[in-house]
């Protein structure tokens, strides 16, 4: 049986590129939503194939259920501040995966969207929702970041300049999301999941 932390880090590395690459979509919505949306176009042709899907579904799966059962095993282990926040943030990456992932497939399965830009953007524009969603993209974005700069190992500078830039990248990606940086127009088919 292979142990949980080889599982890990295994899924990891491969989620790591898509993660890449979802970053620097939502990143390229700072030259507009038609730059993100033709990007994202691009990036489709790679990981909407099947075959591609699947694997990143399965390593999802795999990262979160390795990381849960890691924060359950070392719960008693744990005595310096890094191996803390690398639960934590691992354990909210693992929350957000489940939400988001199950969110996207059935926004796209059962409700027929398109879970492009307007679909992550919508519940920024709906009040009383973006109290949830803003913390809820912030928190994710960061999350990784910090957990990432945990898993490099290399001490508390290298974990307190990946947090940092996480932060950084988080409320650009918020405040793009929320059309404090370019305008942003949310088509009514993504407001009226929010009943609007």
């Amino acid at each position: 049986m292979i142990a949980p932390r080889r599982l890990h880090r295994a899924a990891g590395a491969v989620l790591a590129v898509f993660v890449t690459v979802h970053i620097a979509n939502h990143l390229a919505a700072l030259a507009g939503v038609d730059a993100h949306v033709r990007f994202m176009e691009q990036g489709r042709f790679v990981y909407r194939h099947p075959v591609v899907e699947a694997v990143l579904l399965a390593c999802a799966a795999l990262q979160a259920a390795s990381g849960l059962s890691m924060l359950w095993t070392g719960r008693h282990r744990r005595r310096m501040l890094i191996a803390w926040l690398q639960a934590g943030s691992g354990a909210y990456i693992a929350l957000f995966l489940a939400i988001h992932v199950g969110a996207v497939l059935a926004a796209r399965i059962v409700g027929g969207l398109d879970t492009n830009f307007y679909f992550a953007a919508a519940g920024l524009h709906v009040w009383p929702f973006v109290l949830f969603f803003a913390p809820y993209y912030f928190l994710a974005v960061a999350a990784l970041f910090a957990h990432l700069g945990c898993a490099l190992r290399r001490g508390g500078v290298v974990v307190a300049w990946t947090a940092g830039a996480g932060v950084i990248v988080a409320v650009v990606i918020v405040a793009t999301l929320m059309g404090k940086v370019v305008p942003v127009a949310i088509p009514t088919v993504y407001l009226a999941t929010f009943g609007r």
